[in-house]
């Protein structure tokens, strides 16, 4: 059980892309629950934590999308041994509320994390496509 998330936290979550939203506004849900890292925390006055949440895949990039690679280091870190190589999206998000969410089980513990060190570069690469205003996709 978890005693809260933090920034850098990979948990399990059902991840809703982009082109699912675009093929179906109508979409709440994604296909599967896959890795996802924390790449913003913040509680608000009210106590309430939003998140923002990076999609990890264990294959590249396809359609247009943007993506670091994870080296074989922080996938350790993040317990991602299953996965031989790993990619973290960096071009779209998914933006949900802890206390409010229907995705989020709160009661999971994180998987594993990743250094500050590779949050860092992962925050520097997505703040671009976060400040288009066309990379989240609102879970709430």
């Amino acid at each position: 059980m978890s005693d809260g998330f933090r920034r850098g936290d990979i948990v399990s979550y059902p991840y809703l892309w982009r082109w699912q939203v675009d093929e179906n506004p109508d979409r709440e849900h994604g296909e599967k629950d896959r890795p996802v890292c924390m790449i913003l925390t913040i509680v608000d006055k009210q106590g309430l934590t939003h998140l923002l949440l990076l999609p990890i895949s264990s294959k590249p990039p396809f359609d247009g999308k943007q993506a670091i690679e994870i080296p074989p280091l922080e996938l350790r870190r993040a317990k991602l041994t299953g996965h031989a190589r790993g990619w973290i999206t960096i071009s779209e998000c998914n933006y949900d509320v802890l206390e409010r969410s229907y995705y989020l089980d709160q009661s999971q513990a994180p998987i594993g994390r990743f250094s500050d060190a590779f949050l860092e570069t992962v925050r520097k690469a997505f703040a671009p496509f976060l400040a288009t205003g066309t990379a989240r996709i609102n879970r709430t």
